[in-house]
């Protein structure tokens, strides 16, 4: 990993129901777990976390897959997500389990808000790891799920566009959590076949108003530069760019942390 990627992290581990993973840690204040895309903590996710951390929060990022601190390419990607799809702490292909990785992710986000306090927690999911802030809803901790390019279940397969990757029993819970005041921010590019805009219909057939989807123009030939093949919305190089709608997307994200966890 490079130490310079890594900048103004605490690296540590989290260990629960005999299940080890590796954390990076910056800032402080209530915290957020942040669930990284395939291949797993690169670089410009890591700068997502000092975002998330500026706001006066604590970025909590597991690695589930992957090496912390080392840039994407096309055989890293690939490697990771091969081994993401055959481990047991995820259910990529089906429709209606939350992975168990998820009971893991409860635990951490439990400890956490021990050691950060707060009125509770956020979570950020991206891609693969996109709609486990749903199954972290049945914790009441959970305050401000965002789900991002949700992309589990794999959408390969009659019916798999519309599923949501979570148990009845999770989903029951998550609707009630909704109808007590939580809201659910989603976040997709309008031409991404990884997160299909079915996906995002029956989030709002399941939650109606609690849940806020948002949806960027990635068609062919659109006025801001965003390939139809355009996947992860939050790091994304355009989001660096002011007036850019993945910038007010990612702005969006803050607003939602900030105004659930912070303006209490």
């Amino acid at each position: 990993m490079s130490v310079n990627d890594l900048h103004g992290y605490q690296i540590d581990e989290f260990a629960h129901g005999g299940t080890t993973h590796t954390v990076l840690r910056t800032g402080t204040g209530p915290a957020v777990i942040i669930m990284a895309e395939i291949p797993g903590i690169t670089p410009r996710v890591a700068e997502f976390g000092r975002r998330v951390a500026a706001l006066g929060c604590t970025a909590v990022l597991p690695s589930l897959f992957g090496k912390p601190g080392k840039s994407p390419s096309p055989l890293y990607i690939t490697s990771s997500l091969a081994k993401a799809c055959i481990s047991r702490e995820f259910t990529a292909f089906l429709r209606n389990r939350t992975s168990p990785v998820t009971l893991w992710l409860r635990a951490l986000a439990a400890h956490e808000h021990g050691r950060c306090g707060g009125p509770g927690v956020g979570a950020v999911g991206m891609c693969f790891t996109g709609g486990f802030a749903l199954g972290m809803m049945v914790d009441q901790r959970m305050l401000a799920p965002v789900l991002t390019q949700p992309s589990l279940p794999l959408p390969f397969g009659k019916g798999s566009k519309r599923a949501l990757g979570i148990s009845k029993k999770d989903l029951e819970k998550a609707r009630q959590r909704v109808d007590e005041g939580v809201c659910v921010l989603g976040l997709r590019f309008s031409h991404d076949a990884m997160a299909p805009g079915e996906r995002f219909t029956r989030l709002k057939e399941e939650f109606g108003e609690g849940f806020i989807g948002v949806e960027i123009n990635s068609s062919p030939g659109n006025a801001y530069r965003i390939s139809p093949r355009a996947h992860s919305v939050l790091t994304e190089e355009l989001v660096d760019e002011p007036g850019h709608p993945t910038r007010a997307a990612l702005d969006q994200v803050l607003d939602h942390l900030a105004s659930r966890l912070l303006d209490s």
